[in-house]
Order: structure tokens, then C-alpha cells, then sequence
């Protein structure tokens, strides 16, 4: 019913090669996409009205299968990790040599962690501190603290050692900041790794004479349990990051309808300010044409030209005149207007996809007197516009033949419904509607050749309708009807919503 069932599954056997394909190639993107992700080429919101960006598109073309890659590390960020490492690493070996005083390989140990060191001061000196590093170079040195930490572990005990735990950092930070191909190579260095020291390692420093050796059984068992952490761990982050992403270039795609929107209107006060600069070099130009009309004989040459230019000057000030009392007049005549006619200026382009689109104005649970209902006015929004607009488009995408829009008016609250007598909401996506990029459509084979329209989209549109109504205070709700079919409903408090009485004069 609404933009976030987008995605096209087409139910045609022959169809199955080109869905392979399409996966395929969504497989290839996420895992050799571009390494250096630019800036966004500019939000496109899928297909709701006014927010498409056309058709096949894309919000960021090259940027991954969602639209984007992931940020890249700065190198500071990873030097500065590095030094806490450092710092960690050697306060635990100068504790455990010189307060706890057990046997450790001092100068094997330090010299394991000058490693670190001296990458960090080639990386500060060499490099510019504050850039942005390519997905490759992020992995690489994460790689390298991976294995550092696991060598660092073996000659001090291996599995033994309970700083083991410490080998899951890497891999989380990489599946947090890099493309999932860069993480993925770190963490397998990671699990390499930890596998490495449960077979080759020194044993653990302990007090002189005794030893501290945990039993096979425990080892192999305390092993699965890192590299399930390292997995959990990582893909976790992974998932967090994505997520934050989506939702991050979703709300930038809501803002950019906005700010059009509010530029759009600007234009009717850039109008006024034009016609008032403008107002006196004109008035000017129409005193001396008409002097000159005034100086010239009616058998004179030029006598037409000056009359012509003196009945021109005019409708040009006529014209700016209009402009510039627009501005004044348009609460009343642009911004205010019957409910219903908004209502049916919204549903009028998508009257012609043979779709019934039945509209109803209540009062209080009831029908309105039609001279009565002519009165009931509402302030035109864009939020208004593009939300309602995106809800009624995609009802009549999945309706089988009607949609109904009710517009509910009580004494405490407003209430707008969307509802089409199709096949209703998928029931893995019902759950998960209201985040953006959750989408899923189901057409029959012939349903995009007949009715001539593209489907494809980025499941933004139900996301962006939904939080424009939420930025005007609405709750908005969604499922299936009993009947068939599925619903949208937007509540507002009535001091919330813009609508008014004409013969009360003020919004009520």
C-alpha cells in the first residue's frame, strides 16, 4: 500500500534468472564496492510524489547496496587507539614483573609492544594526522593490532591468559567503521590468530616453581567461546552501524523535502521584494513616456511607439502590483482552502489508474451538510502535502480496484485514513514498518506493463511520510483491515492541526 513495500518480487517463473542476476550483482556491490565513498549525490526518497529521485536512481550511486559505504576511519582515531593499547599493555607487564613479581619474558614482551610503537610514530610522522584513510589501510593496521595482541598473548600464555578476551576489540572496531569485505578481512586475522595461541604458546608467567596450565577440554571450550564472541561481536557492530546509517540518510532525504518546500515558498516573498525594487525605475520609465507622449502630435511617427510604451509600462505595473499583494492575500486565497478540495487536489493524479478513490469528510463519526462541509478549511503544509500524497499514491498501487480517504473532525482530535481492498501488509514487514529501507512488493506478472508505471524504489516513502506527520504531532498507525486490504491512520490533537471553521474566523 505505501512506498515501503518497494521492492518488486515479481511472481512470473521466467522472472527467477533476473532476480538471480539482480541478487548477484547486489552481492557484488556489497563486497567490491568503491573504497573511497564520496558525498551524497542528493537524497532521493523512492517514489512517494515529490520525493522520487527517478527511476533507478538511487539515493548514492556506487555507495554499497543501502545507498552508502560507511564512513572511513580517520587516521588519529586508530593512532590514538593504538597508544592506549600501548599504554595498557605495558602498566599490565611492568605490574605482573615487578609488583606481582611472577616470571615473564620482559624484554620478548616489551619489545612486542615497541611494534606498536614504532608503527605509530612512522603513521604520525609520515602521514598527514587528521586524514581520512582508504578501507584497505584501515584493515591492514587493525590486522596488525590483531596479530601484535595475539603474539603478545602467546609468549605470556596463550588461551591461558585471561586478557584473550582483548582480541575481539579489533574486529569490532573494523565491522563498525569499515566496508563489510575491509572488516571481514580483519576478522579473520583476528580468529587466525586466536587459534594460533591455543596451539603454540609460552607457558603463562606464574610464581617460581609452579605453574598454571587450564585443562584441554577448558581450553578448546574457552577458544569457541572468543571466536563466537569475535563473530557476535563484529557482525553486531556491523549491524548497529548500518542501522544508524539508514537511518541517518533517510532523515537527511526527510530534511531535503522540507527545505525545498520552505525554499518554494520563499519564492512568493522573493516575488514581492522584486516588485517593490522594481516598482520605481518603472514608474519612472511610464512619467517619462508619457511626456514624451504628451510633446508628440498624433501625426507624428513616433506618437504610436510612445503610446505603446506608456500602455506597457502600465500592465507592468498592474502586474507587480499583484505580485506584491500576494503576499497579503495568500492566507486566504492560497493557504486556506476547503478540506475536501484538498483532499481531492491531492488524489487527483492518481484517479486515472481506474482506481475508485472514495473521499469522505465526518464530523464527529457523521457525514457534513455539503454547504456546511465547504466551510470546514484547512492551512495548505508541505508535510501535509507530501505525507498524505505519498499514502493515497501507494494505496492505489496495491488497491484492487478502491481506496477510501477519510477525514474525521471531533471535538478533541483530527483523524486522516488511508485504506485500500488489496492483499494488505506482508506479515514479516508489518513489524518492521516505520524504518527506513523496509520494503517489500508483490504484483502480479502483467501489472507493471499494464498500468505503465515503475515500482522500483528505496522503501523511503512510508519512512518520510510517517515522520512528516510526526514533525506536525501526529501518531500514525498501520495494519490490515479484517475485510482486506491495509490502513494508515494519522491522529492529531485538534489544537495540533491547522483547520478551522470559516464562520468561526480562527483555527480552532
Amino acid at each position: 500500500m505505501i512506498a515501503s513495500r518497494n521492492f518488486v518480487i515479481y511472481s512470473s517463473p521466467r522472472m527467477n534468472g533476473a532476480m538471480m542476476t539482480s541478487a548477484l550483482e547486489s552481492l557484488g556491490t556489497f563486497f567490491n564496492g568503491a573504497d573511497d565513498a564520496g558525498p551524497s549525490r542528493g537524497p532521493g526518497t523512492g517514489r512517494s510524489p515529490g520525493l522520487s529521485s527517478g527511476p533507478n536512481t538511487g539515493l548514492w550511486p556506487g555507495l554499497g547496496p543501502f545507498g552508502r559505504e560507511k564512513d572511513h576511519l580517520r587516521l588519529r582515531t586508530l593512532v590514538m587507539l593504538r597508544w592506549l593499547a600501548i599504554l595498557g599493555q605495558t602498566a599490565m607487564v611492568l605490574l605482573i614483573a615487578f609488583v606481582f613479581e611472577y616470571e615473564i619474558r620482559l624484554w620478548l614482551t616489551l619489545s612486542i609492544i615497541m611494534a606498536s610503537v614504532w608503527l605509530n610514530i612512522i603513521l604520525t610522522v609520515g602521514r598527514r594526522f587528521v586524514q581520512r584513510m582508504r578501507g584497505w589501510e584501515a584493515a591492514l593496521q587493525l590486522s596488525f593490532d590483531a596479530v601484535q595482541l595475539a603474539l603478545l598473548l602467546g609468549v605470556t600464555g596463550g588461551l591461558n591468559n585471561p586478557f584473550c578476551l582483548m582480541l575481539v576489540a579489533p574486529a569490532t572496531v573494523a565491522a563498525a567503521n569499515l566496508p563489510a569485505r575491509h572488516a571481514m578481512v580483519v576478522v579473520v586475522a583476528a580468529m587466525l590468530a586466536t587459534i594460533a595461541i591455543a596451539f603454540w604458546h609460552l607457558p603463562l608467567p606464574w610464581r617460581p616453581g609452579e605453574s598454571f596450565v587450564l585443562p584441554d577440554i577448558y581450553r578448546f571450550g574457552f577458544l569457541t567461546a572468543i571466536l563466537l564472541g569475535i563473530v557476535f561481536t563484529a557482525g553486531y557492530a556491523w549491524q548497529a552501524a548500518l542501522e544508524s546509517n539508514r537511518m541517518e540518510h533517510a532523515l537527511a532525504a526527510t530534511r531535503a523535502v522540507l527545505e525545498r518546500e520552505q525554499r518554494l515558498s520563499a519564492l512568493g516573498g522573493l516575488a514581492a521584494a522584486a516588485a517593490h525594487e522594481l516598482g520605481t525605475p518603472l514608474g519612472t520609465i511610464q512619467v517619462v513616456a508619457k511626456e514624451m507622449l504628451h510633446s508628440l502630435k498624433k501625426s507624428d511617427p513616433l506618437y504610436e511607439d510612445a503610446e505603446l510604451l506608456v500602455s506597457q509600462s502600465q500592465r507592468c505595473r498592474d502586474i507587480l502590483r499583484q505580485l506584491s499583494q500576494k503576499p497579503e492575500t495568500r492566507d486566504s486565497v492560497y493557504d486556506q482552502m476547503p478540506v475536501r478540495a484538498f483532499l481531492e487536489s491531492i488524489a487527483a493524479p492518481y484517479r486515472k489508474d481506474r482506481k475508485d478513490i472514495v473521499i469522505e469528510v465526518l464530523s464527529e463519526g457523521h457525514g457534513i451538510d455539503p454547504e456546511k462541509e465547504a466551510g470546514l478549511m484547512i492551512l495548505r503544509r508541505p508535510e501535509w502535502l507530501h505525507a498524505w500524497a505519498a499514502f493515497v499514491e501507494n494505496a492505489v498501487d496495491f488497491a484492487n480496484s478502491a481506496v477510501w480517504v477519510r477525514f474525521e473532525v471531533s471535538h478533541g482530535f483530527v483523524a486522516l485514513n488511508v485504506e485500500d481492498n488489496g492483499a494488505g501488509f506482508a506479515p514479516d514487514i508489518l513489524s518492521r514498518l516505520g524504518d527506513p529501507y523496509i520494503s517489500s512488493r508483490v504484483f502480479g506478472e502483467d501489472a507493471p506493463k499494464a498500468e505503465g508505471r515503475s515500482y522500483s524504489g528505496m522503501g523511503l516513502g512510508f519512512f518520510i511520510a510517517k515522520t512528516l506527520c510526526e514533525h506536525t504531532g501526529a501518531r500514525v498507525s498501520f495494519g490490515n483491515r479484517e475485510g482486506g486490504g491495509a490502513y494508515v491512520r494519522a491522529l492529531w490533537r485538534r489544537d495540533q492541526m491547522d483547520i478551522f471553521w470559516a464562520d468561526e474566523g480562527d483555527v480552532s
